[in-house]
């Protein structure tokens, strides 16, 4: 029955069934049951004229009627009245439909006035409001709790109002007689407490009371984000049951002379951690999937050097990939160190190695003899082969598709270990959404010693003293980089620009003291790479640049960052930008210069910054100014979009939908038996429909 269509419900028929359809995608009862209320009224509470300024929503009034005239000619035609209480008084207004009301409404009766109020020539007023008299109300039966319904502009002109949306919900229970298949096991029910699912269907269209309806809510929240953790826990379960991975059964010579003789510090416990999860992996027997968060600085190179080296312990071939070649340059510069300080072979391949220098890279795979290749997209070209890939590392995972990695399969009979490395930090409860189907590994602390970058708000007029103070620290032989969020000068907007400011920059340091790099999106790579490395290597004092900096070059020597126009920015552009300095023994600044009128949420931005450097933190704030929605941009559109639930709001029920998941798949994995058919009915259905469910991975 639930599959039936909407057309043949009392009260819609074939047109409405048409315009929800084309408007909210409603198509089915069953559609139509999950198409909850967002939002409900009270209408147990009466308001007074006096105190509707600060109200948006629809309300009820007591009071007299008077005035009611007839005013303007043909389309323009409508009825006004005047509605006053003890307090004061406002217009009442429609446009259609009101022969009825001259008659109804009588002088020095007490009328109950519903509708939503707006202002209108200053003045406040009502359209289209309901109207009864208080003897009529007292004798209506109705929902003291009023749901209001998603909807379109469309379907209100076509009068979808909060009355028939209640019409057509009432059709629909009694369509269905109240008789809804169970979807989640006994045993959870009973443990936490939660309504049955008719229950909870009734009371979130129609609550009984504020409890009711707060449980239903809560029901049907933890049923929606359970399915969501069952599909991604058995995903990544069935990944490890299915798909075989290299077995590292030791851990050897290599990894041991680099832990206890070669790195020049302790690790840190999360950076421990870590590699004790890494290890329980490659010695399971299935291929390893799993995501490492840190923050910038935390240390994620060296774990995965330490990781890289589990592979080479047990004869096999290891590779780090990363989305820049100058990212890739560095790496490589960084573990060539080790490398050579252990005896083992590393090599580099980007866009623009050369051919005879290929010819090497390429025999030395096949032939096994090249243990560690570290490179950028090169890597995945089909002609690139190794002889025994075991593990490979991907940086800046986000900067790379499913389709680049899936390639990393390819070079091998058995697919190597894959380890994808991110240092934007990503909200625990978000990471449990999009990432469920991988393990999360988090180096949630930095290296002991590191001096915290000081973050400093200032405002524009400041500037002067700022730019002082960076000589200053140029002087004592630091370098600085200085930010804009645009490239050239906007008409509509007045935030300061790269090119126009270049100049001024270039006056105040006069270029015979310190020389100035420029770098911004619209330049050609290979220009881009020029300036960064000429910034890295000291040939250049200061880096003017837009956000293609966010990302880049580690320069120890930089201990400066001035970013122009910070309320331009989000909080994760802001933290990956801060995250360029403060990686050398000096004391480094972030300077986050802004005008002095600055939205709340620019001004809690800006707070947020000052207040912490703790990237997980400022990962949280971020989530809740901008919402699960775009938070992790148009590389990761296959967020769900919950019907009911809120994964910022909702982050304890997550994690109790998962723990449950988790138990009831230990236990039954396959959902086989008996008590579990209702569960794996339900789990196929969502397995079926498109989106979220099926953009995962």
């Amino acid at each position: 029955m639930l599959q039936q269509s909407i057309k043949y419900l009392p009260g819609v028929g074939r047109v409405r069934a048409q315009l929800l359809e084309q408007e909210l995608g409603l198509k089915t009862f069953e559609d139509l049951l999950n198409h909850f209320p967002y939002r409900y009224i009270d209408r147990t509470k009466f308001y007074k004229i006096n105190e509707l300024g600060a109200v948006n929503t629809d309300i009820q009034l007591t009071g007299k009627i008077s005035r009611i005239t007839e005013v303007g000619s043909g389309r323009k035609k409508r009825l006004t009245a005047i509605f006053e209480d003890e307090t004061g008084q406002l217009e009442l207004v429609w446009f259609k439909n009101y022969q009825y009301l001259i008659k109804k409404i009588l002088p020095n009766q007490i009328y109950v006035v519903y509708g939503r109020p707006t202002l209108f020539n200053h003045k406040l007023n009502i359209a289209h409001p309901e109207v009864e008299t208080l003897e009529e109300r007292k004798k209506k039966s109705f929902l003291k709790l009023q749901p209001v319904y998603p909807s379109t502009e469309k379907l209100i002109k076509k009068g979808f109002n909060t009355r028939l949306w209640t019409q057509i919900m009432s059709g629909l229970f009694k369509e269905t007689g109240l008789n809804f298949k169970e979807s989640l096991p006994l045993e959870i029910l009973e443990e936490l407490k939660l309504l049955d699912k008719n229950q909870a269907l009734f009371n979130i269209h129609f609550p009984q009371n504020i409890n009711l309806l707060h449980k239903a809510q809560t029901r049907l929240k933890f049923e929606e984000l359970f399915y969501l953790q069952l599909q991604l826990l058995q995903k990544n379960l069935q990944h490890k049951k299915k798909i075989k991975g290299h077995i590292f059964e030791k851990i050897g010579p290599y990894f041991n002379k680099f832990y206890h003789d070669i790195i020049p510090f302790d690790l840190t416990r999360a950076q421990k951690k870590v590699l004790k999860e890494i290890r329980a992996d490659v010695k399971s027997g299935a291929q390893m999937n799993r995501l490492l968060q840190g923050d910038v600085g935390s240390g994620k190179t060296i774990v995965a050097m330490l990781s890289m080296l589990m592979a080479i312990d047990n004869q096999y071939q290891a590779t780090l990939v990363a989305p820049t070649e100058i990212l890739a340059q560095q790496h490589y510069k960084g573990l060539k160190t080790y490398a050579e300080a252990l005896g083992l072979n590393i090599h580099l391949l980007t866009g623009s190695t050369k051919q005879k220098e290929r010819q090497v890279i390429h025999t030395q795979l096949e032939d096994g003899s090249l243990n560690l290749l570290i490179g950028t997209h090169a890597i995945f070209e089909g002609k690139v082969q190794f002889k025994n890939l075991g593990i490979a590392i991907i940086d800046e995972q986000h900067r790379f598709g499913v389709a680049q990695r899936a390639k990393m399969w390819q070079k091998n009979l058995i697919p190597p270990h894959m380890l994808v490395m991110t240092a934007t930090p990503i909200p625990r409860t978000l990471a449990l959404t999009h990432y469920g189907n991988l393990d999360i590994s988090i180096i949630d602390e930095l290296p002991p010693g590191r001096k915290p970058v000081q973050t400093l708000h200032r405002y524009r007029k400041d500037k002067p003293k700022i730019l002082e103070f960076i000589k200053k620290e140029l002087k004592k032989g630091q370098q600085a980089y200085i930010v804009y969020p645009l490239i050239e000068e906007s008409e509509q907007l007045s935030y300061q620009d790269l090119t126009r400011n270049y100049e001024k920059i270039k006056e105040f340091f006069k270029e015979t003291d310190f020389k100035i790099s420029m770098v911004h999106g619209k330049m050609k790579p290979e220009n881009k790479e020029i300036e960064m490395l000429k910034f890295k290597n000291n040939e250049t004092q200061i880096m003017v640049a837009t956000t293609v900096i966010e990302v880049g070059v580690n320069v120890p020597n930089a201990s400066i960052m001035l970013i122009e126009s910070a309320e331009r920015f989000g909080l994760s552009q802001l933290h990956q930008l801060r995250g360029r300095v403060g990686r050398g023994a000096a004391q480094s600044y972030c300077i986050l210069m802004t005008d002095y009128k600055l939205s709340q949420e620019a001004r809690t931005r800006i707070e947020t910054m000052t207040a912490t450097n703790d990237g997980f933190k400022i990962a949280e704030v971020d989530l809740k100014l901008r919402g699960p929605g775009n938070i992790l941009g148009t590389q990761q559109s296959g967020l769900m979009q919950f019907r009911i639930a809120d994964i910022i709001k909702d982050a304890p029920l997550m994690h109790t939908a998962r723990q449950f998941a988790y138990q009831l798949l230990q236990e039954d994995f396959y959902l086989k038996h008996p008590k579990h058919k209702q569960v794996r009915y339900f789990l196929q259905k969502q397995v079926q429909k498109t989106g979220f469910w099926n953009l995962i991975g």
